[in-house]
């Protein structure tokens, strides 16, 4: 009887069910940009060469990856010095300034580019593109830059100040080297944020890969037009994913261990702490005061009985409904597959993670075409219905819900299922009454990620919201697109306080999360 208590049983291979469920997850992600070839393969030869290689696919190419590298380098001027001045700074207030770095993430890059355009309306072209999407993009880089400023060692920079270098030749010296696979890392994947927007570039008039995808479609006069160029897209995107994956591994191999000694001590000069204020005090009045000050000014300007209140309400509800959709769907998808790359070694759980993660490259625009290509042929009942917008949000931020749940289920200790396992329960009741119930805040955190960023999502939306629908974001596109600002002004403040309620209810988590 004690042996039986004390023996452990073998965990053995995951079961046959939960295989299936994962290579069903990745199949969904897989599915936009399979079909995409297909339909590529299915098309005219000579069709498919005259749209890769016409002169405005090139044009439209270059615009994108001279914009994403441009919004790279920017983010990366602005991103480092501001982490800076927050990791290493003395700072009057310093709870306050974290947040104001971190707020840009909350507001969707096209509300930023209506704000401007609204209160200036000849803003166009593409510089102000880049300063609207860098403004949008730099959290990318200063929230894990401060991060590794907050680790990094400091014995190096303290020996090259004694040596006689100065605090910018030092930096520079001992610090940078640690700090540059983060702030690589940040910058690159405000690339790809950059390469796969679409509202953005469509309202500042500049010409893009994802303007030209929807250009194309919408047209639909030839749609192997629309799927040739968001193959060129997709494979810029990949580009990027590919180049992200080699930064982050010169980080595991180049990147100084952490310091185990005192904190690096706050720099108290007057002048660095005034220039520091300063200058964070000018990227939070271009990012956030700019599109509070136009948005509030628009909306004050509409009289109440310009708006349509019961569409502005239904559109919220729509909002809500869909996005918290797509999230239970992203997170049933990514569910199994986060529980085998946790728990198996193998090689297939490993290329079942891959595969989750191709969505990483894959804009959401192209994610869209796809669908509508996919369900016009196999299942032209779903054309344009909740479930396929649903599916298409779980597709495109399946990467979220997935590393969101490795991770908490790589929280869970192997042992506790041990146990479980020792007292007779099977693999299901293990699962919910240990592993599930443990890692379940985690979970719960990729589905409010999800959430929040297909409250914002518009090319996708665009292409699949059902006929007689309206979602927030498609409504201020709608007004915006004929110079209605005063009525798309309610719309993108409803926007921005919806998608609030996720953002509020995740940094909660998140903070339970640290101090348990």
């Amino acid at each position: 009887m004690q042996r039986s208590h004390t023996r452990r049983p073998p965990r053995g291979r995951p079961p046959l069910l939960l295989w299936v469920a994962g290579a069903i997850g990745a199949l969904s992600a897989a599915l936009p940009v399979a079909y995409l070839v297909v339909r590529l393969v299915e098309s005219d030869r000579d069709d498919v060469w005259g749209a890769l290689l016409r002169t405005r696919t090139l044009s439209l190419a270059l615009t994108s990856l001279g914009l994403s590298i441009t919004v790279a380098v920017l983010c990366l001027l602005i991103g480092v010095p501001l982490a800076w001045a927050l990791a290493r700074v003395r700072l009057p207030l310093p709870a306050v300034w974290p947040v104001l770095a971190a707020l840009p993430l909350a507001i969707p890059s096209y509300v930023s580019a209506f704000a401007w355009v609204s209160t200036w309306p000849g803003t166009n072209g593409f510089w102000p593109l880049a300063a609207v999407m860098t403004l949008a993009c730099v959290p990318y880089v200063t929230l894990p830059v401060v991060a590794a400023l907050r680790f990094a060692d400091q014995r190096g920079f303290d020996v090259a100040r004694t040596l006689g270098r100065g605090p910018l030749a030092a930096f520079r010296a001992a610090t940078l080297p640690q700090i540059a696979p983060a702030a690589l890392a940040g910058a690159l994947l405000a690339a790809l944020y950059t390469l796969s927007d679409f509202g953005s570039p469509s309202l500042l008039r500049v010409q893009t890969l994802t303007w030209g995808v929807h250009a194309a479609y919408e047209g639909g006069l030839n749609r192997t037009l629309a799927a040739a160029t968001a193959a060129v897209l997709v494979v810029l995107a990949l580009l990027l994913v590919v180049a992200e994956r080699a930064v982050r591994r010169r980080a595991r191999r180049g990147a100084v261990r952490e310091s185990r000694g005192a904190p690096a001590a706050l720099t108290r000069s007057r002048a660095a702490r005034w220039t520091a204020v300063a200058g964070m005090l000018a990227v939070a009045a271009a990012g956030l005061g700019i599109p509070a000050f136009a948005l509030t000014r628009r909306a004050l300007e509409s009289r109440a009985a310009d708006v349509d209140w019961q569409r502005l309400g239904e559109s919220a509800a729509t909002t809500l409904a869909l996005s918290l959709g797509g999230a239970l769907l992203a997170v049933a998808l990514g569910l199994p597959i986060a529980l085998l790359a946790a728990r198996s070694r193998s090689r297939a759980a490993a290329v079942l993670e891959s595969v989750a993660y191709l969505a990483n490259g894959v804009p959401g625009i192209v994610v869209g075409l796809s669908l509508v290509f996919f369900t016009l042929a196999v299942v032209p009942g779903l054309y344009q219905s909740a479930l396929a917008l649903c599916f298409a949000y779980a597709v495109i931020f399946l990467p979220k819900a997935v590393g969101s749940a490795r991770s908490a289920i790589e929280q869970v200790p192997p042992s506790l299922e041990d146990v479980s396992r020792s007292l007779g329960r099977g693999p299901a009741r293990t699962w919910a009454t240990v592993t599930a119930r443990l890692s379940a805040p985690g979970i719960a955190v990729g589905g409010l990620l999800v959430a929040v960023t297909a409250m914002k999502e518009l090319p996708a939306t665009l292409m699949l919201l059902p006929i007689g629908a309206n979602t927030l974001a498609t409504e201020l596109w709608r007004h915006t697109s004929i110079t209605a600002y005063g009525a798309a002004a309610p719309y993108a403040i409803a926007l921005v306080l919806i998608a609030s309620i996720p953002a509020y209810l995740l940094s909660r988590a998140e903070n339970d999360g640290t101090r348990h």
